[in-house]
C-alpha cells in the first residue's frame, strides 16, 4: 500500500490497522509520513504508542525494526558490532596464503561483509518493500549518552563508523520514537522529530477500540468496563490502568463469561486491571461497589440525557 496523502486517509489507513485516532494524531503521522522527519510519542505506558509502529508497518506492507530500549543499551546492541570471529579467521588464513601485506588485510577485515547489522543499521538498509517502520521503543529507559548518539540518525538518516566511513539511507526509514516519560529526553533530539502527546482516549473512543478490539463482549459488558475504568484514571492511583489494560480486562471477564460486571467479578479480576497492590487493596470491595454503583447509574440515565 502506498503513504497516505491526506489527513483523512491517514485516519482511513490507521482504522484498517484497528487502531481507533483521533484527527490531531492522524495529523502528526501525515505529516511525519509526508515531510520524512521522525514522529516522537509521549505518553503514559498502555495508550497505544508501539501500536502505532505496528499497525503501520501492517498496513503499509514494510518490515517493522524495532529497538526495544533499556538502561545501558550500548552501539554494540543498537548499531552494529565487527563480527570478530570471522575476522580472526580470515587473518588466519591470510597468513597461511602468505599474505603479509597489513594495510590490505586490513582494510580487507574492516569492510561491510564483517558487519553485524543491529536495528539502527539494518532499517537504512535498502528494502524491496519499502524504507521500514524504525520503532525505538521507551526511548526514556536508555542513557542520554546513547540519546545523542542518535542525532545523527534521526536528523540525516545516517551512520558513521569509523573504520568505514558514513552508511546513508537511500530513503529514509518511517521513523517512530515512544517515551513513557520517566525521564525528559533531551530538546536537540525533540528538535529533530515531530512531537505528539498520546492521552487516554474519551469514553467515547475507548468503547470504540473495545469494539474493535474485543469484539466478543457485549455492548452491555463493554460499557460498564469503559466507565469503570474512566472512572479509575479520575483517581490518585500509583499507575492508572491504560487501553490495554482495558482490552485485556475485557477479554478476561468474557473468559469467565461474565455477562455484566459485579462486585465479586471485579474484586476478582482486579489484578488484571490494576499492575500494584496498594492500588488493588484501595480499590477492592466497597470502593469497587460504590465505583460500579456510580457507572450503572450514568449508563442508565444516558439515553434519557439525549
Amino acid at each position: 500500500m502506498i503513504q497516505p496523502k491526506s489527513v483523512d486517509e491517514t485516519l482511513a489507513l490507521l482504522k484498517a490497522g484497528n487502531y481507533v485516532a483521533d484527527r490531531s494524531l492522524a495529523t502528526a503521522l501525515y505529516l511525519a509520513l509526508s515531510l520524512h522527519r521522525p514522529l516522537f510519542l509521549e505518553g503514559e505506558a498502555g495508550v497505544g504508542k508501539t501500536e502505532i509502529a505496528k499497525v503501520l508497518a501492517a498496513t503499509l506492507g514494510r518490515r517493522l525494526v524495532r529497538l526495544q530500549c533499556y538502561e545501558g543499551l550500548d552501539v554494540a546492541s543498537a548499531v552494529y558490532e565487527w563480527n570478530y570471529a570471522r575476522q580472526m579467521i580470515e587473518i588466519r588464513l591470510a597468513e597461511a596464503m602468505g599474505d603479509s601485506n597489513r594495510d590490505t588485510l586490513g582494510s580487507d577485515i574492516f569492510s561491510e561483509r564483517f558487519l553485524i547489522k543491529r536495528p539502527l543499521l539494518q532499517a537504512l538498509q535498502k528494502d524491496a518493500a519499502g524504507p521500514p517502520v524504525l520503532l525505538i521503543d521507551e526511548l526514556d529507559r536508555t542513557d542520554e549518552p546513547f540519546e545523542a548518539y542518535l542525532l545523527e540518525v534521526l536528523s540525516d538518516f545516517q551512520i558513521t563508523i569509523p573504520e568505514i566511513g558514513t552508511i546513508k539511507a537511500e530513503e529514509p526509514p518511517i521513523v517512530i520514537v515512544t517515551s513513557n516519560r520517566t525521564r525528559e529526553i533531551h530538546d536537540a533530539l525533540k528538535r529533530r522529530c515531530f512531537y505528539y502527546w498520546v492521552d487516554y482516549p474519551t469514553a467515547e473512543r475507548e468503547l470504540e477500540i473495545l469494539h474493535r478490539k474485543a469484539p466478543r463482549a457485549s455492548e452491555s459488558l463493554s460499557r460498564e468496563v469503559v466507565g469503570f475504568v474512566q472512572k479509575l484514571r479520575k483517581m490518585d492511583l500509583f499507575k492508572l490502568p491504560g487501553i490495554a489494560e482495558t482490552i485485556d480486562w475485557a477479554e478476561a471477564l468474557m473468559q469467565l463469561d461474565a455477562l455484566a460486571l459485579t462486585p465479586e467479578a471485579i474484586n476478582d479480576t482486579l489484578g488484571v486491571l490494576l499492575k500494584y497492590q496498594d492500588d488493588i487493596a484501595r480499590i477492592q470491595s466497597s470502593e469497587a461497589a460504590k465505583l460500579l454503583e456510580q457507572v450503572k447509574a450514568e449508563i442508565a440515565a444516558a439515553p434519557r440525557e439525549q
